[in-house]
């Protein structure tokens, strides 16, 4: 005997496991303080933004994840583990990769080897078979240089692999550093105005290869940007920082609402 399928809401999705933590973090360069006991996470595989006007501390709060600054109060949870004080180099062992604001890439170096650099995190063989290049240093370079170019292909940048990137527009060179991050295969991409700079068409291919790393390699990310049209099209969760503080925390259209981020950052009237 058949039964009939029952009709209804569909039962509510479960929120994603929750990827790093940040639970009151409070961050002082002398006697100013840049963060105030700020609390937030990141849910993996989302696109989390940190938004807020200049000098709200979203930077250094980038800084503080990236494991760049040590809170003086305050703890980072990372995968269910609390995080002790790290460098950055072992914070990207841990799967951690980020671009920056101001472009840090090797502009005497073509796209295709400023890629490469990003995969030394996945670098096993020892310095002395590297440097003759044998054995399980052979397949290893192999092995890297195909995901280089296959990351090289899914950003649509193969006419340049060969160029030095001193020599590419501003457009471009974010697109390789970005190639630069991905090559390390990070379980958390960290983008610091990935769109500054950029004309309306260079944002809009930036927008879509955002949303296809987050897509497609399944990466989870926090970015900070300026653009609110962007921010508020790609993002899943925003956070809101303003002198160090957080004064909201929700989905776009729960920030787009919050009467004191209007008044502190996006500047529309409301009741």
């Amino acid at each position: 005997m058949s039964v009939a399928p029952q009709s209804g809401p569909a039962p509510a999705q479960a929120p994603a496991e929750v990827l790093m933590e940040m639970r009151d973090i409070t961050l002082r360069f002398g006697g100013v303080v840049a963060i105030r006991g700020i609390s937030f996470d990141i849910r993996a595989g989302e696109i989390r933004a940190i938004i807020g006007p200049n000098g709200a501390g979203k930077s250094s709060m980038l800084n503080v994840i990236n494991g760049f600054y040590h809170p003086q109060e305050g703890e980072v949870w990372f995968r269910g583990q609390r995080r002790k004080p790290m460098k950055p180099h072992q914070i990207a062992h841990q799967g951690i990769a980020r671009t920056f604001q101001n472009i840090a890439l090797f502009k005497g170096m073509s796209t295709l080897d400023n890629i490469m650099t990003g995969r030394f995190t996945r670098m096993r063989a020892p310095w002395w078979q590297q440097a003759v290049w044998a054995g399980p240093a052979e397949r290893e370079e192999v092995a890297n240089r195909a995901f280089v170019e296959h990351i090289i292909d899914f950003l649509e940048i193969q006419a340049i692999r060969k160029t030095p990137v001193g020599r590419l527009p501003y457009g471009l060179q974010k697109r390789v550093e970005l190639g630069r991050a991905l090559a390390a295969e990070p379980k958390l991409l960290l983008l610091d105005e990935p769109m500054a700079g950029m004309n309306v068409e260079e944002k809009e291919d930036m927008s879509r290869f955002i949303l296809d790393v987050n897509d497609e390699f399944g990466t989870t990310i926090a970015l900070i940007e300026h653009d609110m049209g962007v921010v508020m099209d790609i993002s899943d969760r925003v956070v809101v920082m303003d002198y160090g503080a957080k004064i909201g925390d929700g989905t776009p259209d729960e920030v787009r609402s919050n009467p004191q981020v209007i008044d502190a950052y996006l500047g529309v009237a409301h009741d």
